[in-house]
């Protein structure tokens, strides 16, 4: 049922074809983050229009609020969001763990306290695996543990227990069409990191996600940790780098081997009147967007950019209107998602690692200013 099939390499660059029970996945590809199942400010049609093809839920926030039951009985999250194209979800993993205060870690699993109302409830990674069947994603994760990036005694404790986790995640898998991505840990260790890629990669996983990157870490941290892991991750199965997303770390995500992202960035930008550009993150509350008649940006065929001036969204954010956080989300989703896209074609045609240094002029200057996990 589910097949990952390359079909084009270039460098450590792949273009390829996941094949999954809602729909293939073209890859590299980017996912909008619809943590409580929705996309904040926009529609289901909103995201086909702008070229979305895969779209990621919150175990957490959805066990939480309705209940992973209530989504199985309204047909899953495909019916319950009528979202008809592939879906992930994460483990609820990171949400639990930055519950510093109020969570308890354990060899069998973590207790917390709800966020919402501070009741007492408990993950183990049978648990995690029981709520993803039961949400219906089609592709979900093992249950892991996110450690600090600069603890490295916690780090090794943290990949060890991962380990353990991801087997007892196998273990309790039981649907066939749900694909099941095993998660890398290790900090910032390279020799961790390297154990934790070969230790996950000698398991039936259909995929391999590799987490613990961008809660903190430089760049060139980042970077280092990728070029460790990749180069040692099965060729035949896609490899998801969670929560990261500004346009920079997608084409260095892709020339190190990456081929699935997602990320709340874009979307988190949007309410706070940020947009991607190539030239540069624009705040568009600045008053001298007051007057401004251009689109958010020239080069952009998205719906905002091709139906409204930079003058009219800077409006309605001053007016306080809720269409400013629609109009930019679409925009910023719309230029990760199909940059992404013409990476792809750039590998399938040859010409990727030559238009490299170009990309990463162009979209220099809309880097995150702090760092912004996609699970939060």
């Amino acid at each position: 049922m589910f097949k990952y099939d390359i079909i084009a390499k270039e460098g450590r660059a792949r273009a390829g074809i996941f094949h999954t029970p809602h729909g293939d996945l073209q890859t590299p590809v980017f996912s909008p983050v619809g943590t409580q199942a929705t996309v904040k400010t926009l529609t289901p049609e909103h995201l086909k229009e702008l070229g979305a093809s895969l779209v990621l839920s919150n175990t957490y926030h959805l066990y939480l609020r309705p209940g992973d039951e209530v989504v199985a009985e309204m047909g899953g999250l495909h019916q319950f969001m009528q979202w008809p194209n592939p879906m992930l979800t994460d483990s609820g993993g990171f949400q639990v763990f930055s519950l510093a205060k109020t969570r308890k870690i354990d060899a069998d699993g973590v207790t917390f306290k709800s966020h919402i109302d501070g009741s007492t409830h408990r993950f183990t990674p049978e648990k995690s695996i029981s709520i993803q069947e039961n949400l219906g994603a089609d592709i979900i994760m093992a249950f892991d543990e996110c450690s600090d990036p600069n603890d490295q005694a916690y780090s090794k404790l943290a990949m060890e227990r991962t380990h353990r986790w991801a087997e007892r995640s196998l273990n309790a898998h039981t649907r066939p069409d749900q694909a099941l991505f095993g998660i890398v840990q290790g900090g910032i260790n390279p020799d961790l990191r390297a154990e934790s890629a070969a230790f996950i990669s000698s398991l039936p996983f259909t995929g391999i996600a590799i987490g613990g990157l961008s809660v903190g870490e430089t760049k060139e941290e980042m970077h280092n940790a990728l070029d460790i892991v990749t180069p040692l991750l099965p060729e035949h199965k896609p490899r998801y780098l969670m929560g990261v997303g500004t346009p920079e770390d997608l084409i260095n995500g892709i020339a190190r081997g990456v081929d699935i992202f997602d990320c709340v960035l874009p979307t988190r930008l949007a309410r706070h009147n940020a947009a991607f550009s190539s030239t540069g993150r624009l705040n568009l509350m600045n008053a001298n967007f007051k007057r401004d008649s251009q689109p958010i940006d020239a080069n952009c065929q998205c719906y905002t950019c091709r139906t409204f001036t930079r003058a009219y969204i800077r409006h309605l954010i001053v007016a306080r209107e809720f269409l400013a956080g629609t109009l930019i989300s679409i925009h910023n989703l719309y230029a990760l998602v199909n940059l992404v896209k013409d990476i792809r074609i750039s590998i399938i045609d040859g010409t990727f690692e030559s238009k490299v240094p170009e990309w990463l002029q162009t979209w220099q200057g809309n880097a995150a200013r702090t760092a912004t996990k996609a699970h939060s």
